[in-house]
């Protein structure tokens, strides 16, 4: 009989195998990242640093492992971008690949380890939802830069530049206009794109609602992405000088923050 007081589930306490458990048998941590809030929170500017540091702290737990996916994640760029057509296929697998990076935090927040296959595991999970964003962004990349080009240089100037003409000198100086003002435009873009893969996979979002998410949640953090993108900024001009192998380190640390960030934006 139990003495008050006494611990109920002692480990000096007899095991009886045929017992029913007593205690919580199921993985105390949720298998996804948080429940999403109803709108995107706003947070502070250090809150840019904040990510980047966590971004950091997630690289950490697995240096080797994040730089082998860097490297495999680079020879599939290169040999997607050397063989024609094949190329434009690159903004779809994108958010595919992403999004497998996505869970491999989350992973490695769970203490459950990164592994090779968390690149590819975007293939195997909502992989439509996925392609479907990148296929969005895209397209919405090609609206926009094409329309400015066009704008700016008239269609037969815009055909040649994206059909590979090297523009004269009377040209040169409208082509740099035009490219400024396309990067302007495709800010939105960018934006909306930034937390897509990361709602889909977590939240099985479709592609519209999540980049709509994604877009609402970058505009209400102006401030802390201003930060990140300074800090970012100087951080890439470091890790392009040895030959760009501190990308290594900066791209996992990149990803790492973005799912932070989302954590942060997204998740109570």
């Amino acid at each position: 009989m139990e003495t008050p007081g006494q611990d109920m589930f002692s480990k000096n306490e007899p095991h009886n195998p045929f017992q029913a458990p007593r205690s919580r048998v199921a993985d105390p941590v949720s298998e996804n990242s948080g429940v999403l809030l109803e709108a995107p929170k706003r947070n502070s500017a250090g809150s840019g640093m904040t990510w980047l540091s966590e971004g950091w702290d997630l690289f950490r737990k697995a240096p080797g492992t994040w730089i082998g996916i860097v490297v495999v994640w680079f020879l599939v760029s290169i040999a997607m971008n050397l063989i024609p057509v094949v190329n434009l296929l690159s903004s779809l697998v994108y958010p595919v690949l992403t999004g497998g990076l996505m869970l491999g935090c989350r992973s490695l927040e769970q203490g459950r380890g990164l592994a090779f296959g968390h690149l590819f595991e975007g293939f195997q999970s909502h992989f439509g939802k996925l392609a479907l964003v990148g296929l969005l962004y895209l397209l919405g990349a090609l609206v926009v830069a094409g329309g400015v080009f066009a704008v700016v240089l008239g269609g037969s100037g815009a055909l040649g530049i994206f059909t590979g003409t090297p523009p004269d000198e009377s040209t040169l100086l409208m082509v740099m206009v035009a490219a400024l003002i396309a990067f302007a435009l495709l800010v939105p873009l960018i934006m909306a794109f930034w937390f897509a893969p990361a709602l889909v996979v977590f939240h099985d979002k479709s592609a519209v609602e999540a980049m709509g998410l994604s877009f609402r949640g970058c505009l209400g953090n102006i401030m802390p992405f201003l930060v990140y993108g300074i800090v970012g900024f100087i951080a890439a001009i470091v890790a392009t000088i040895p030959a760009g192998l501190g990308w290594l380190v900066l791209l996992p640390v990149f990803i790492g923050s973005t799912y932070k960030a989302y954590q942060d934006i997204f998740t109570a």
